[in-house]
């Protein structure tokens, strides 16, 4: 691999708590090792716009707590066609751009995979999503943020169910995984957790919640996935939970975007120096094509096409323990 004098960062897709400390991280480390680092606005369709500015230590001052990305960022589906991916390769070249560190999901990785096998690229993956769901590494940037986020949310709506003796159906993201409701249902002591890995069917969710009443619970939260099977959407549960259990009052709060946003939590600040020091220190000693990831609280890298196909499995000891402290 050619030798390395300035690398491009970009942020693509949705944004999620911790992107700016991973940008921090990236044009500071590039600074450390006397390489300059250009910043790509709005993901891959500024690379093809030739969107870029120079970026040194102290143009990333004071970003560290900030959530969204001040790179900002967009999905490209000029991107997806050969004629812009050529543009933003010209583009890179007549910058001086000799490698690039995608902050993204899937993808993004699966761009970056694409440039990277038609021009033979440098690119460097961080993992940034809330859902949790990219595999090759534990946590995802944003999503320790979004579990706290959520977590603080729930407990509010829980002093409202129990003044009221109401049912609650909290909507979080995790349309293909269940990471952040079983998570968040387990730290904020949901009666019933539902995620698209585990169809729990109508009739048990019914048995549950009557138990739950019998016992002598007076209120109850209920997770939902978005993704989840069960009903079409979290409105059609509530229909028919009110349906067949008169004496509950139900209401749906759907969390939506609050969860992707907010200053990122300590451990995301620091997951995300962590990832971006290693990706550029990695392009530094001719890598390429990886992603940068935690596994066992060490960062460590995983080739981007494993990465975008390999599947994330739920905890199972998560879900009997979901169960136990459902009783």
């Amino acid at each position: 691999m050619p030798k390395i004098n300035k690398i491009g960062v970009l942020t693509s897709g949705g944004d999620s708590p911790g992107m700016n400390a991973a940008i921090r991280s990236v044009v500071r480390t590039c600074a450390f090792h006397s390489i300059e680092c250009i910043g790509i606005y709005r993901g891959y369709q500024g690379m093809i716009e030739g969107d870029f500015k120079e970026m040194g230590p102290r143009s990333v001052n004071n970003i560290v707590n900030k959530g969204g990305t001040i790179l900002k960022s967009a999905r490209s589906k000029e991107f997806m066609t050969a004629e812009g991916r050529k543009k933003a390769f010209d583009n890179l070249k007549k910058a001086g751009v000799d490698a690039l560190v995608v902050i993204g999901g899937d993808g993004s990785f699966t761009g970056a995979e694409v440039f990277n096998k038609e021009y033979g690229f440098p690119v460097m993956g961080i993992p940034g999503t809330i859902d949790n769901d990219i595999f090759g590494t534990s946590h995802t940037l944003g999503y320790d943020t979004a579990l706290n986020t959520v977590v603080e949310v729930i407990d509010k709506i829980r002093d409202t169910a129990i003044s009221h003796n109401r049912l609650f159906f909290v909507e979080v993201m995790g349309r293909d995984a269940g990471h952040i409701a079983l998570n968040t249902g387990i730290g904020a002591g949901a009666e019933e957790i539902l995620i698209p890995e585990e169809d729990l069917g109508l009739e048990r969710l019914l048995e549950s919640l009557k138990k739950s009443k019998e016992s002598g619970k007076s209120s109850s939260i209920v997770v939902v996935a978005e993704g989840d099977k069960i009903g079409k959407t979290v409105f059609e549960l509530k229909d028919y939970v009110e349906e067949n259990m008169p004496e509950y009052d139900v209401r749906v709060s759907v969390l939506g975007h609050m969860q992707r946003g907010g200053s990122p939590s300590c451990f995301d600040r620091v997951l995300a120096s962590r990832l971006g020091v290693k990706a550029v220190e990695s392009i530094l000693e001719g890598k390429s094509n990886f992603m940068v990831g935690l596994l066992n609280d060490k960062v460590a890298l995983t080739p981007l096409e494993q990465a975008i196909k390999g599947h994330t499995e739920i905890d199972k000891e998560l879900l009997r323990v979901s169960d136990i402290m459902s009783t």
